[in-house]
């Protein structure tokens, strides 16, 4: 049985915890498939990251800070790259991206997708190759599509006639031929939250393969014959761990290729299947390797190609959070310990959803551990919570932590290097946290802290 985004449901009673949460043996030990690869305790007890203890880290650092593992993030890439030889691997920006993450992803190999006018410049001044960058979004203004073609973006996948209107009138006007990808919405629900399932009919994203308006969106594009049109596109949710609505995806997408043989001719040379790979936030998920998935995904579109007698195209795919998501923890010192009447313990710490919003927003479920040091005290049954003042300002709903944790030591949540940064705010006026690349034992920054002076800088009244 594979876990979804939402997690399982969890009781209402706070000494009892979730099903699948159980009682530690030791309280100490780190679960390896929640942590980045080098973690590890230290001989004082205390976590360590890439050689490095987190107690220096705060030290240098501050806390709340998001710990990356930069070996662990490299060694991801690799393994998507190696076990997708002959594929394109473009990593999904949205995810997190800074210009340091740009540029281990492009010495590692990979492409990258962006989806904004922000994203595409971050890229841009990383120094990305534009040919390598993939341009996404459902309303790509006309200064956002002006710069991807000005920059030689390598693709740009197509969300609605407008925008290849839009993206037509441009490419005239400029004599270029850019490559271009159509977003199909294929009617396939990945099991996963309901906001971030972004395949089925009733939602913002692509062109409907039912409703006829992807087909007509590739007859329009080829009959201009000014956009030099690749392929299509599919994309089926986020925090997938079952392949079958891949398999789905796949055969009604191949069968549209198919259709635009058949009408015009032509054999698309390009499919993009998307990301969504799941990862381990608890002991509940259990994640595929890039080999299985590689393995999965070919088998399903070779099988499809040979039932439509197509060519078999050139695959993408868009891993984002299978990369990062795993690389990063983020270390918060305690601030607070409360037992409310024996029916919970809250362990108030100095961030919360401002630096991740997802438990709120997805009812998603985290891990963490006591980071400082070790500890021989019985497991306790507690809720990790944020200083904000917001009663589901939650970080880790149910966990077991050591019974005599306390005000000033350091707990760790791992498995948020996706969606966390990338959607942190200014909640309460609290600034944003650092991000710190470690690596053979030394740290070093690569975001830094928001302060004071940024927030009162955008306030000009």
């Amino acid at each position: 049985m594979r876990a979804h985004e939402a997690g399982a449901l969890h009781s209402d009673i706070g000494n009892r915890g979730p099903a699948w949460l159980r009682t530690p043996v030791d309280v100490n030990a780190l679960v390896p498939q929640l942590w980045p690869r080098t973690a590890t305790r230290a001989a004082d007890g205390a976590l360590a990251i890439g050689g490095l203890g987190v107690r220096e880290i705060a030290a240098e650092f501050g806390t709340p800070v998001y710990v990356l593992d930069e070996d662990d993030l490299r060694s991801r890439c690799r393994d998507f790259r190696a076990a997708f030889a002959d594929a394109d691997v473009y990593y999904a920006g949205k995810a997190f991206l800074c210009r340091a993450v740009v540029r281990m992803i492009a010495e590692e190999g990979l492409y990258l997708d962006v989806c904004t006018g922000g994203e595409l410049a971050t890229a841009l001044s990383a120094g990305m190759p534009p040919e390598r960058i993939g341009f996404h979004g459902n309303n790509k203004s006309v200064a956002e599509l002006t710069r991807a073609l000005d920059a030689g973006v390598g693709r740009i996948v197509l969300d609605s006639f407008t925008e290849i209107d839009r993206l037509t009138a441009l490419a005239r006007e400029r004599g270029v031929r850019p490559g271009v990808l159509i977003r199909v919405t294929v009617g396939v629900e990945a099991h996963t939250h309901e906001f971030i399932a972004t395949a089925h009919e009733d939602q913002k994203f692509g062109f409907s393969l039912a409703g006829g308006a992807a087909a007509a969106a590739a007859f329009k594009i080829l009959d201009d014959d000014v956009l030099d049109l690749r392929g299509l596109h599919s994309h089926i949710g986020s925090q997938i761990f079952d392949a079958n609505g891949f398999e789905v995806s796949a055969r009604r997408v191949l069968a549209l290729q198919a259709q635009i043989r058949d009408a015009r001719g032509v054999e698309l040379p390009e499919l993009d299947l998307g990301g969504g790979f799941g990862i381990a936030y608890t002991t509940q998920d259990d994640p595929s390797s890039p080999q299985e998935l590689a393995k999965r995904l070919r088998k399903i579109v070779d099988g499809e190609c040979a039932a439509e007698r197509l060519a078999v195209p050139r695959l993408s795919i868009e891993p984002g959070r299978a990369i990062v998501g795993p690389a990063v923890f983020t270390l918060y010192e305690v601030g607070t310990v409360k037992d409310v009447d024996g029916i919970r313990t809250y362990v108030s710490v100095d961030g919360g959803m401002s630096d991740n919003i997802r438990t709120a927003l997805y009812d998603a479920s985290y891990s963490a551990t006591l980071a400082s040091r070790a500890s021989a005290a019985p497991p306790l049954l507690a809720r990790v919570v944020g200083k904000h003042c917001e009663s589901g300002d939650i970080v880790v709903k149910d966990e077991f932590l050591p019974a005599d944790v306390q005000p000033g030591d350091l707990v760790a949540v791992p498995g948020t290097g996706a969606y966390c940064r990338s959607m942190a705010s200014n909640y309460n006026h609290v600034p944003r946290p650092p991000v710190v690349a470690v690596r053979d034992g030394r740290a070093r920054l690569i975001v830094r802290r928001e302060t004071e002076e940024d927030l009162l800088a955008l306030d000009v009244g």
